[in-house]
């Protein structure tokens, strides 16, 4: 006979404890990360190497944005630690967790702290944007955006100079996120890299908290598909223009 709580997507805290480790993150986050991450460097390569290899750099965006809004989406109906209402908190709160780092006071989070979900809700939305403003941009040379057609061309540079200055503001919040990642691993023993791989956490200064038993595969790869279609469809009824420069 299956236990009460096999099929559940959150185990007893009390059968939690009696672990070494902790299932946190579930496989669709981990996965996002590791994509996001790599979509980002794979966009700023394929910008870097040129006009010829627009092509690639546009498919690296049509990335982001079904990474990001996925996880827009996961941040509402995803795993426990997932949700957003689990750990993004009110200002005031963060400011007094930061406080409580200062005084190297801060409690241990199973998922993220505070400070860290502001970071995810800062980089998603400015994610977001770059991504988007890139459908609408032109080089002036070779290539135009997908949703060019959407736009005046005035409208479109002043959407294409936002794309590329959002890319700097990107980098330094992901160079503070590095930052913030490497102060977890060295100094506070926490190995947060790991668990953003294997998904489990050590389960020590976590008592009372819930793990995970699910990843909800199936749901996630619903809202990919679906995301993925909606976008493939906004794209391809774009009006075609002709590129005249």
């Amino acid at each position: 006979m299956n236990s009460p709580h096999e099929n559940s997507e959150e185990a007893p805290a009390s059968l939690a404890a009696q672990k070494n480790t902790l299932k946190i993150w579930d496989l669709p986050v981990r996965l996002f990360h590791w994509g996001l991450v790599a979509a980002f460097v794979e966009a700023y390569t394929t910008h870097y190497l040129g006009a010829t290899y627009f092509k690639y750099h546009t498919w690296c965006g049509y990335s982001v944005i079904v990474l990001t809004m996925f996880r827009l989406v996961w941040g509402l109906v995803g795993t426990y630690h997932a949700r957003f209402i689990n750990f993004v908190r009110p200002p005031v709160a963060t400011a007094h967790y930061i406080a409580s780092m200062i005084k190297k006071t801060d409690a241990r989070h199973a998922g993220h702290n505070p400070l860290g979900g502001a970071m995810v809700i800062i980089l998603l939305m400015a994610l977001l944007a770059q991504a988007f403003s890139g459908l609408f941009s032109n080089d002036e040379i070779f290539n135009l955006g997908p949703l060019y057609g959407y736009v005046s061309d005035d409208l479109s540079l002043s959407l294409t100079s936002l794309h590329r200055q959002l890319f700097y503001w990107i980098l330094g919040a992901v160079i503070l996120h590095i930052i913030a990642v490497c102060l977890h691993v060295f100094f506070k023993r926490d190995n947060i890299v790991k668990a953003m791989l294997t998904g489990e956490k050590n389960a020590a200064g976590l008592e009372g908290v819930k793990e995970i038993t699910s990843s909800r595969i199936g749901l996630a790869i619903i809202i990919v598909i679906t995301l993925s279609t909606a976008l493939t469809w906004l794209i391809y009824s774009a009006p075609k223009i002709e590129n005249n420069f």
